[in-house]
């Protein structure tokens, strides 16, 4: 499903300020694959998802997903493949515009290539029947300007707009890390909901180390740009979080001393 080959960026070379953000790195996910991804601050995880996502092109390497060569695919065209959520609740969301004006902008770029507002009546029942899944009660504020909704359901919304035509692709860059913990599982739960029904191929990245070992099917770590650590089946099901801990030590990497990290929830 995604594929990356030697994937290499170095961010102002030929400077004193030049920074290999990441190098000769190698990844491949299988479809339906849930992979979380933790390290600190630095370590390449935010790069390796605009790589994807096509903000920047690598210097080198390969970057395929589904079978296709997007290694130098436009941004905007890579993003009809790709679902993307932020640590911002307000990313990705038009504030001042209502819930349904917002679902169907997502839903006419995804599904007819073209951006639109205007709302047919089978498209209303639609998000109005997803909407209800959430538990949110915002079914019955689909005429709600978006700037009104707490942080949960921004990103509940935001959740939904990114998936109601099933990305190849979905990116969560650390989507509950600004929202309260009931909050934030919530979030989960409705996350966990949308990725298993439609057999999502994601990647999550979160500094709570406990929830990356328990979510999906499989963790990455990442340290200065490479990736050091790929844990999955058995291996996984039984890491504990001070062994992980100690496997990272021993990579070379040194010690977690980023004070956003979490050992528990």
């Amino acid at each position: 499903m995604l594929d990356i080959k030697h994937g290499t960026k170095t961010f102002l070379p030929g400077t004193p300020n030049a920074h290999t953000a990441m190098e000769d790195l190698n990844l491949h996910l299988e479809k339906g694959d849930f992979v979380t991804v933790i390290g600190s601050n630095g370590a390449g995880k935010s790069t390796l998802f605009n790589a994807v996502a096509g903000s920047f092109w690598l210097d080198e390497g390969q970057i395929l997903l589904d079978g296709q060569d997007i290694t130098f695919m436009k941004e905007h065209k890579r993003a009809s493949m790709l679902g993307w959520l932020f640590q911002d609740p307000m990313k990705g969301t038009a504030p001042h515009m209502t819930i349904e004006e917002n679902l169907a902008l997502a839903y006419s770029r995804s599904k007819r290539g073209r951006l639109s507002i205007a709302v047919k009546k089978e498209d209303t029942r639609l998000f109005r029947d997803a909407l209800k899944e959430f538990g949110m009660g915002l079914e019955d504020r689909m005429n709600t300007q978006v700037g009104l909704l707490s942080g949960g359901q921004r990103q509940a919304l935001t959740l939904l707009m990114s998936t109601i035509v099933v990305p190849k692709l979905l990116l969560l860059d650390e989507h509950t890390a600004a929202l309260d913990p009931a909050t934030a599982g919530k979030v989960m739960e409705i996350t966990n909901q949308i990725v298993n029904r439609n057999h999502l191929t994601t990647m999550m990245i979160t500094h709570n180390i406990q929830d990356a070992l328990t979510t999906g099917n499989r963790t990455i770590m990442m340290d200065s740009g490479r990736i050091i650590l790929d844990i999955s089946g058995k291996e996984r099901e039984e890491m504990t979080v001070s062994r992980l801990m100690e496997l990272y030590s021993q990579s070379g990497a040194g010690t977690l001393d980023n004070d956003r990290m979490l050992l528990t929830k």
